[in-house]
């Protein structure tokens, strides 16, 4: 039994080994015809390589703060005052570090860079980043040459069409209606400007790509910037409207307060010398209502005065490790890469061809023609 699993696995392998011969033969029979197609896929090549422009990306490194942001100042309030239990820590905030891409990514967030002042490398004026991306960046060649019919409809379209396209954009960008090229603009920027940020960690990675490497490391900062200031801003806002609250009570609890103490004290004074028993229950129901309110009143107080530390102390919710800088190299697939692998794909398309696809197409064709005899005899 083992005698003829050695035989059958020698088999094969025989017959392994000339089918690998046999394909060897063929793509040698056919050297010529895959020289000419790796000659005219390197000048294919060459030009998708030189018609694709360089990129550049820069990376910006966030990582969240630690602890409770404001938490050990108001916490420290609380235990001077000799206020226990109280919390005005920051853990009900709406945007944690998970949502960052999310905010990155929004609509109005995009729109706001779109007004960000950029400079090219190689050149001495300002613009926008709305003006570079409509007019200082160039398409790939396959890109090129794919949107050319959509243009040519474009432009007979735009004979015919009136100018609202025109003076919608001359008004601005109004994020709840964009029009078509506003929103072409916006979802190509969201492409250009990613947000990552690891779960476990939570240190957030930005990344921003442009053709131009001064631009890129320009917009990165911005970025980083505006999303400082859009969760810096709405925990101000947010601690803003809580002191406005506290504020609005502690006025309220103060005006009860010195409400019951007048009629604690307009009561008292109009029943000294009398020793009747219900005007001592009276005297001690007012003194109790007075102090009840005072310890209301306390409290409250001690909470506006921890919202008011709390909007002094709103601050930048992560520290930036690894700042924005200019990028030496460019980032993508290298030209010589593109060359090397349209260079490879026709090849090994070609040797699969050569290998199995002729034969299938004979194959078809004789049984397409055999078919054909048989229809021809059947009609005979």
């Amino acid at each position: 039994m083992a005698e003829d699993n050695k035989y059958n696995n020698f088999q094969e392998e025989e017959e392994l080994e000339i089918d690998l011969m046999e394909y060897a033969r063929k793509l040698w029979a056919s050297r010529k015809l895959l020289l000419k197609v790796a000659g005219i896929a390197a000048i294919v090549g060459v030009i998708i390589a030189l018609g694709t422009p360089k990129t550049y990306t820069a990376n910006v490194t966030l990582a969240p703060e630690s602890g409770k942001s404001g938490g050990g100042g108001l916490y420290g309030i609380a235990s001077m005052l000799g206020v226990g239990g109280l919390s005005m820590s920051s853990d009900a905030d709406a945007f944690n570090v998970t949502l960052y891409p999310d905010v990155v990514s929004s609509t109005p967030f995009i729109i706001d860079l779109l007004d960000t002042k950029v400079k090219q490398l190689e050149s001495e004026n300002d613009t926008t980043l709305a003006g570079y991306l409509k007019e200082g960046t160039s398409s790939s060649l396959i890109g090129t040459i794919v949107s050319l019919p959509f243009k040519a409809i474009g432009a007979v379209m735009s004979i015919f069409s009136s100018n609202d396209d025109e003076e919608d954009n001359n008004r601005g960008i109004n994020p709840f209606q964009l029009t078509k090229e506003q929103d072409k603009i916006v979802n190509g920027l969201r492409k250009l400007v990613v947000a990552n940020v690891d779960k476990k960690t939570g240190v957030t990675s930005i990344s921003v790509t442009m053709q131009d490497p001064l631009v890129c490391a320009i917009v990165a900062d911005t970025v980083v910037t505006k999303l400082q200031e859009f969760i810096t801003g709405y925990r101000v806002n947010k601690a803003q409207e809580d002191c406005k609250y506290w504020e609005q009570l502690h006025e309220e609890r103060k005006n009860d307060y010195y409400e019951k103490q007048q009629n604690y004290a307009r009561y008292t004074d109009g029943n000294q010398g009398i020793s009747r028993e219900s005007v001592k229950i009276e005297q001690a129901r007012l003194e109790n209502e007075m102090n009840l309110a005072y310890q209301v009143y306390s409290q409250v107080a001690t909470q506006l005065q921890m919202a008011r530390a709390k909007v002094q102390e709103a601050k930048p919710v992560f520290a930036v490790v690894e700042p924005a800088t200019v990028p030496l190299k460019p980032s993508g697939t290298s030209r010589k890469m593109i060359l090397i692998g349209i260079v490879f794909l026709a090849v090994a398309g070609a040797s699969a061809w050569i290998l199995f696809g002729q034969d299938l197409w004979k194959n078809l064709k004789e049984g397409l023609k055999e078919e054909k005899t048989i229809e021809k005899k059947e009609e005979d």
